[in-house]
């Protein structure tokens, strides 16, 4: 059964942290055991920087907003102390990654992979399901019949819940093989147990004689006699 993962988005002022983008927004859900907790985490940041006006009609996010919100090493100790541990989950895994080693970077903090233990890309995931077809968030909202029409813009928080919701459902076929793996092993084992309690009980010397005679008054009445004492 999984453990503690962390479902994560981020939203950038623009598309490349290798000519200083910066992260504005980080979101995340916690998963345990495969259900939504209430434990979540969620921040503006102030990138200190320009944000692209192709980022702003995705996001909506400005940079007037963000004046007064917290500096990524502000609260970058909280963020790492909420994932530490855990599966990251990210949809298009790279961009995030890229993006929050960078951060971490600039703060003196090493990178994300040496805080998680691991990181799950959605984005892989869906295109291994479903070749040749969109594997958008979007995409994967109205493939599983999951309600996205909230979603104007993007947000961090909102994205992460969507796409908890869509990592649930690109898994649930997993989890049913892995519980009915599981079911099959606990009955072959339950089998294997009863058997080995069978306690055999044999005829006592008056039920042989009561059987035999039961026997004799078949062989008279039956002409080819009782298939019982057949060799």
């Amino acid at each position: 059964m999984a453990g503690r993962q962390i479902i994560l988005d981020t939203e950038t002022t623009g598309l490349n942290a290798r000519l200083g983008d910066r992260v504005i927004e980080i979101g995340c859900i916690e998963l345990l055991s495969r259900r939504v907790t209430e434990r979540r985490f969620h921040t503006y940041l102030n990138p200190e920087r320009d944000i692209d006006a192709g980022a702003v009609k995705v996001h909506g996010l400005t940079r007037e907003f963000l004046a007064d919100k917290p500096r990524f090493g502000d609260i970058a100790k909280d963020f790492l102390d909420y994932i530490r541990g855990a599966e990251l989950i990210i949809h298009n895994a790279d961009f995030d990654v890229e993006f929050l080693d960078g951060e971490l970077a600039l703060a003196g903090l090493g990178k994300l992979a040496e805080h998680a233990v691991g990181v799950i890309d959605t984005l892989a995931m869906a295109r291994e399901l479903h070749p040749g077809k969109k594997n958008s968030l979007n995409a994967l909202c109205e493939r599983y019949a999951i309600d996205h029409t909230q979603r104007s813009l993007h947000g961090a928080l909102l994205d992460a819940r969507l796409l908890a919701e869509v990592y649930l459902a690109l898994t649930r076929g997993q989890e049913s093989l892995v519980m009915d793996i599981d079911t099959q092993a606990v009955a072959e084992e339950t089998r294997r147990l009863d058997a080995s309690n069978l306690q055999v009980l044999r005829a006592s010397t008056e039920e042989v004689e009561a059987h035999e005679r039961l026997l004799d008054g078949i062989d008279r009445q039956a002409k080819a006699g009782s298939v019982w004492r057949r060799a």
